[in-house]
């Protein structure tokens, strides 16, 4: 994580690196980018969500490439990669949860042509199950729409997790370190 003064302050390349693994979206890398300097992470996240509000179709398609299907774990050590990793770990992998999943990624695959992709962050593995027995269900144009927001909650759930407030949020980056000790007398 970053603080929000460092993000503020970091050459416009090394800020679109901590916003790569949010969503990689290059014009959306770009708005957040250009929107700096964000007074606090509230302003942050209000013109994330907006600059992804909408995504277009290739974006989608572009961004869905670096997403593994849920209950597959991602591979890698990209930082993508581990915060997939991370976001599924909650899911249970017992009894028949995981052909269950394997054959409703299939199935969506077939009908959709596409990864099913859910925020699971929060969720339970039957609350997914549940959702893409649902997403089944719809048509194009609206499973389109649902995949830009899942990928929206995704990208903004990232986001809080990369860059966070101020210097009192944690320990502060090595560069912003000083010197606590005390005058001994």
């Amino acid at each position: 994580m970053v603080t929000l003064a460092d993000f503020n302050a970091a050459a416009p390349d090394r800020a679109a690196s901590v916003l790569r693994p949010c969503l990689d979206v290059d014009r959306w890398i770009a708005e957040v980018v250009a929107g700096r300097p964000y007074a606090d992470t509230d302003a942050l996240t209000a013109t994330a969500a907006a600059a992804a509000d909408p995504l277009s179709a290739a974006e989608v398609e572009s961004a869905l490439a670096h997403h593994p299907r849920i209950g597959e774990r991602a591979a890698g050590e990209s930082a993508e990669a581990g915060l997939s990793r991370g976001e599924q770990a909650g899911l249970d992998t017992g009894g028949d949860v995981p052909r269950r999943l394997r054959e409703g990624n299939a199935a969506y695959e077939r009908r959709f042509g596409r990864v099913f992709l859910i925020r699971a962050a929060g969720r339970s593995s039957e609350e997914i199950l549940a959702e893409l027995d649902r997403r089944l269900g719809n048509d194009d144009e609206t499973e389109a729409a649902e995949t830009a927001e899942q990928l929206r909650q995704i990208a903004l759930v990232r986001l809080q997790g990369a860059v966070g407030g101020g210097p009192d949020d944690g320990p502060p980056a090595p560069d912003q370190r000083t010197d606590q000790r005390t005058d001994p007398r």
